[in-house]
C-alpha cells in the first residue's frame, strides 16, 4: 500500500491535472493551427537551445536563466528504466511501452541513435514515489559522479511544483552530452505523468531552458501542450541538423539557426 506521503502526494497531483483540465491545459493536439514563421522558430530555438534555465552553484542548481552553449548527444542514447517497488507491474508495462515508443519517434526526428537498452544505459530514467525518490541519492550519484551534494539534493528533495526533472551531463564542457537522469514522479496521473516523460526526454536531448515566447510548446512553463507539438519537432530537428554541433555559441549558431529555420518553415515566414 502506498505511505501517508505518497498517498498525499497521488491526492495533489490529481488535482493538479484536473485543474489544469479545467482551465483548456494539457491539450494532446500538435497545435497545427497556431501560426509559426522562421523569424519565431529561430528565436525560440535560440532561446531553448542556448540559454539555460538555472545557474549552477555550490548548493545546487538555482533559477536563473543564463547564455549558454549548444549540446546535444554525439554517442548513441542507450534508456534504461528504474521503477520504484511501489509501481505495480501493469503500471510499469504501460509505461515501459510509452518510453519505448517515444524513443523511437525522437530517433526518427533527430535522425540520432537512440534505443531501449537496460544493461547499459546512459540514459536512466526513475519513475518513484515520493520515499523512494527520497532514497534515491546513492543510485543517482554512482551514474552521475560529478554531481554536487546541492544537486542530488535538488532530485531527492524535489519541491511540489516541480513535476520532473533531468540532469544530462557532457564530457569536460564539450557541449556532447555522455549521460542523462530523468526522474518522474510514480504519483503523477495518467496524462501529467506522460507530459513529463515527452519533456524530460526531449529536454535531455538538449533543450533545456523555456521560453514564454514558444507557442505551441512543450517548453513553456504555461503547460498549455502536454506533448510534443509540430514546432516541438521542428526544434528538435534543427537541433540536430549537421551545421551546428556542441559546444557553439549563440553568436556561431545564430546565422545557421535562422537559415535551417526558413529551410522548415518556407520563406521569412
Amino acid at each position: 500500500p502506498p505511505t501517508p506521503k505518497s498517498a498525499a502526494a497521488t491526492a495533489y497531483y490529481t488535482e493538479v491535472q484536473a485543474a489544469l483540465l479545467r482551465e483548456g491545459m494539457l491539450r494532446t493536439d500538435p497545435g497545427a493551427e497556431i501560426p509559426l514563421t522562421a523569424e519565431m522558430l529561430a528565436a525560440n530555438f535560440l532561446r531553448i537551445a542556448l540559454f539555460d534555465e538555472y545557474r549552477r552553484k555550490a548548493s545546487g542548481f538555482v533559477p536563473e536563466e543564463t547564455e549558454s552553449r549548444l549540446r546535444r548527444w554525439s554517442v548513441p542514447i542507450r534508456v534504461g528504466l528504474r521503477f520504484g517497488a511501489s509501481v505495480p507491474p501493469d503500471r510499469q508495462a504501460t509505461d515501459r511501452a510509452r518510453i519505448a515508443s517515444l524513443v523511437d519517434r525522437l530517433a526518427r526526428i533527430t535522425g540520432h541513435p537512440m534505443l531501449m537498452d537496460e544493461t547499459a544505459p546512459n540514459f536512466w530514467i526513475h519513475i518513484v514515489s515520493e520515499d523512494e525518490r527520497e532514497a534515491l541519492g546513492p543510485a543517482i550519484r554512482a551514474v552521475l559522479p560529478d554531481l554536487s551534494a546541492g544537486d542530488v539534493a535538488g532530485i531527492t528533495a524535489m519541491p511540489r511544483g516541480t513535476y520532473c526533472m533531468v540532469y544530462a551531463l557532457s564530457g569536460g564542457g564539450s557541449g556532447a552530452y555522455t549521460r542523462a537522469v530523468a526522474v518522474i514522479r510514480a504519483e503523477h496521473p495518467d496524462l501529467l505523468r506522460l507530459s513529463c516523460l515527452h519533456e524530460e526526454l526531449a529536454q535531455g536531448l538538449g533543450l533545456p531552458n523555456d521560453s514564454q515566447q514558444a507557442r505551441p510548446s512543450i517548453f513553456n512553463d504555461d503547460e498549455e501542450f502536454a506533448l510534443l507539438t509540430d514546432q516541438d519537432e521542428l526544434l528538435l530537428r534543427m537541433l540536430y541538423s549537421p551545421e551546428l554541433h556542441p559546444g557553439m555559441t549563440l553568436a556561431e549558431a545564430r546565422p545557421i539557426v535562422l537559415s535551417l529555420a526558413r529551410n522548415l518553415v518556407g520563406g521569412d515566414g
